[in-house]
């Protein structure tokens, strides 16, 4: 049975403010993404929620990091897939930081929810032992853009909330009656407020999908909204949460609206 997202601990806070990679994007960390410090900083913020990715390495370890490759943000190179462990924790996020595993994001901070999107394959089986290890059922949302991925892991572990796929907020924003007569698996839809295909820029944050959203008893998150004024109107309008960078912002707006909980 897919229960409403209101039967989940995860979704006890009215607004989610969720700090994107930690929240990152500021003059003096830059580059400081996807690390403890960058988490950590968050929650001295005030921040409940944190979004991370997460990757298997070679040898069946779960890190907490985004790209599929080390050298954008280390001083590193190599596909993480292909790399031991042992190797991974070599290489520095900005020269500084080690890659964090899932391990320590859910022991350093044990009171704060965590949206986890399976980038990797081999991450599935790996994400589920980590979860059951930690007992972190309760304060987890997974997701994914992978269809089977997702799948698999709400069948190995059905008790964790999860979001919705791609067809689901394609037929919820565009297809009025569908999502009446087929529920769609998962309990928040987390998009962008449009996107790009083949060349036209669709809108995918639409008063139908809102609508259709809550009265499926399911909630709308928003990535990546690092722009105030767009924060403010997104508020607005009734989403369920934001997912940004710019995590000081994200505060000041919603404290503006009355939605950030200190």
């Amino acid at each position: 049975m897919n229960r409403p997202a209101a039967c989940y601990p995860y979704f006890s806070e009215p607004f989610a403010a969720m700090a994107h990679r930690g929240g990152y994007l500021d003059p003096s960390d830059a580059g400081r993404e996807n690390s403890l410090y960058a988490f950590g900083r968050a929650v001295d913020l005030g921040y409940r929620y944190l979004e991370t990715d997460v990757h298997v390495t070679a040898d069946g370890h779960l890190v907490a990091f985004h790209d599929q490759v080390l050298d954008r943000v280390t001083d590193a190179n190599g596909v993480l897939a292909e790399l031991s462990f042992a190797a991974v924790r070599e290489a520095r996020i900005a020269g500084v930081d080690q890659i964090p595993t899932l391990d320590e994001v859910l022991e350093s901070f044990p009171d704060v929810r965590i949206n986890i999107d399976i980038k990797a394959p081999g991450a599935t089986t790996a994400l589920v032992r980590v979860l059951q290890r930690h007992r972190a059922q309760h304060r987890v949302c997974v997701s994914s853009f992978s269809r089977q991925r997702l799948s698999k892991f709400r069948s190995l572990l059905p008790e964790v909330a999860t979001g919705m796929t791609v067809p689901a907020v394609a037929f919820s924003a565009y297809v009025p009656l569908l999502p009446r007569l087929i529920r769609p698996s998962g309990q928040v839809f987390q998009i962008p407020v449009a996107q790009d295909v083949k060349g036209h820029r669709v809108r995918v944050l639409t008063a139908q999908l809102l609508r259709t959203a809550h009265k499926l008893g399911a909630r709308v998150h928003v990535w990546t909204i690092n722009d105030p004024g767009e924060m403010g109107r997104l508020m607005d309008l009734g989403v369920d949460g934001i997912i940004s960078d710019r995590i000081g912002l994200l505060q000041e707006v919603a404290r503006s609206h009355q939605l950030w909980a200190d």
